[in-house]
């Protein structure tokens, strides 16, 4: 769709360094059908923001349709096209754009539902949540109503998508029970992931594939939500975790991370 505007922001170094190339692959581990053209965040979010700003050529999956559209049209246009058939960094541009859209509440939610279906990602899915600053002056009342579907799907980036957003809005002494809550509640067994797991790490990218237990980064979302609101409220944290219904290999994600974290080392994790 606009990966004639992407193309010219990519670096040579992606294009004729193998090595750098894989590390780059390896990091974002998409999908192996997930194209990935190789930018970085701020190539991407600097095209999102001229294209929510002054609009952008696109072209749709028949190939002939072209057209200038603004930011909203931008986001119809992504909606109108299957997700699959874009690349890992259109997909990025497509929640930047709902993030910059000038809407109420309610049509920010409802095109937000429409994207969320659309993360297959990690890097895609946190992306998203870190830059979604309007979600920190939303209603909770109604954000966290809106998480509820995503909290009870099947889907392992639907689910990190809950995860991620109530870690990062949502840790504080109003919603930490709640948060909690939500958190022992998730059944990992019904949790579908289209990731593999492999021993060992491949010595080239394996596009789709982790080295954990599925589904893998739902597992890692709650460790690190954990390993954040131990940063915030340690003795709440652990209280719970020595509580929760959480599988074992879970606990000891999140206390590898609490570990590795700046904030946390020095931290009883139990």
């Amino acid at each position: 769709m606009i990966e004639h505007l992407l193309q010219p922001l990519v670096c040579e170094r992606f294009r004729n360094d193998t090595r750098y190339r894989e590390g780059h692959l390896r990091v974002v581990n998409a999908l192996p059908e997930r194209c990935v053209m190789g930018l970085h965040s701020p190539e991407i979010k600097q095209v999102a923001k001229l294209l929510s700003r002054e609009g952008g050529d696109v072209v749709m999956s028949d190939g002939t349709h072209r057209f200038r559209a603004n930011g909203a049209e931008l986001i119809r246009a992504f909606e109108a096209v299957p997700g699959e058939s874009l690349c890992y960094e259109e997909t990025v541009v497509w929640g930047y754009l709902i993030n910059l859209e000038k809407c109420s509440l309610d049509e920010r939610l409802a095109m937000l539902g429409r994207y969320v279906p659309v993360l297959d990602n990690w890097a895609v899915c946190d992306s998203y949540c870190a830059h979604a600053k309007w979600m920190a002056r939303a209603d909770k009342t109604a954000l966290w109503a809106f998480l509820a579907r995503w909290f009870d799907s099947e889907s392992e980036f639907e689910v990190r998508f809950a995860v991620v957003v109530a870690m990062c809005y949502f840790l504080d002494k109003e919603w930490l029970d709640k948060v909690f809550e939500r958190i022992n509640g998730l059944d990992f067994g019904r949790i579908k992931s289209k990731y593999k797991t492999v021993k060992g790490k491949p010595n080239v990218a394996q596009q789709g594939t982790v080295q954990g237990a599925e589904p893998y980064y739902v597992r890692m979302g709650v460790a690190w939500l954990l390993a954040t609101a131990l940063a915030k409220f340690p003795e709440q944290t652990r209280i719970f975790v020595r509580s929760s219904n959480l599988p074992a290999d879970v606990v000891k994600l999140y206390i590898r991370k609490a570990r590795e974290s700046l904030r946390t080392r020095n931290i009883i994790a139990l």
